[in-house]
């Protein structure tokens, strides 16, 4: 059977900005992984809810949260300027981090990240800001060569994945992996394109993230 998650509306405050999340946990969570989203997209993203549910299944809990209000996001439709602002997109990411912490129904869980095209960067930068309090990244399509001058300070193993036609991107991560002085791997998903809508890969993301989150989550008397 399916391990199914109770999902609820969250909102959070992140140095004066009100954040809304979506914060969905199985029965008995083993761990949990956060979602910073980038390049225009929220946390209705259809991709990042399929990976989350995947995640669900093996019994990791997911907070999928929108790293711009409302006005931001409205101003960003605009000028496509929030989205790179990485140092603002992983402030909120740290702030969702230490919110997690502070949640009765999270303080006791493993955190991971999940980061998506600038959110990528994001997640990487603030996994730089707490390398002791997370555990374990994943990039889908991501930008990580815009977080470069903090790599070196990130802790967490890292996956990044990236489709097989997305030529720019593959080189952009390839130059970031050599700045990252953890357990790292890169994987490419062979004709794939951008935001992976080609039959099956969106779901071999889900599988090499949930491999990923599975391993590196677990506790290390576990391991």
């Amino acid at each position: 059977m399916k391990a199914t998650a109770a999902e609820s509306l969250v909102r959070l405050v992140v140095d004066d900005a009100q954040l809304e999340g979506n914060l969905s946990l199985p029965q008995d969570p083993t761990g949990l992984v956060l979602f910073a989203h980038g390049s225009g997209s929220s946390r209705h993203s259809p991709r990042n809810r399929y990976v989350a549910q995947a995640l669900h299944e093996d019994t990791l809990g997911t907070l999928l949260i929108d790293l711009l209000t409302a006005a931001e996001e409205r101003e960003d439709v605009r000028t496509a300027r929030l989205r790179f602002d990485i140092s603002l997109l992983a402030g909120r990411v740290v702030g969702a981090s230490d919110w997690l912490a502070r949640n009765p129904a999270t303080e006791h869980l493993l955190v991971g990240y999940f980061g998506a095209s600038t959110g990528a960067a994001a997640a990487l930068a603030a996994a730089a800001d707490r390398p002791d309090d997370v555990r374990a990244v994943v990039s889908r399509g991501g930008r990580p060569d815009l977080a470069i001058p903090v790599l070196h300070r990130v802790k967490a193993p890292t996956l990044l994945i990236v489709g097989g036609e997305d030529k720019p991107v593959i080189e952009m991560n390839r130059e970031a992996l050599k700045h990252l002085n953890v357990e790292k791997r890169l994987e490419i998903i062979p004709g794939a394109t951008h935001l992976f809508e080609e039959p099956g890969a969106l779901e071999e993301v889900a599988r090499l993230a949930r491999t990923w989150f599975q391993e590196q989550l677990k506790p290390y008397t576990e391991r």
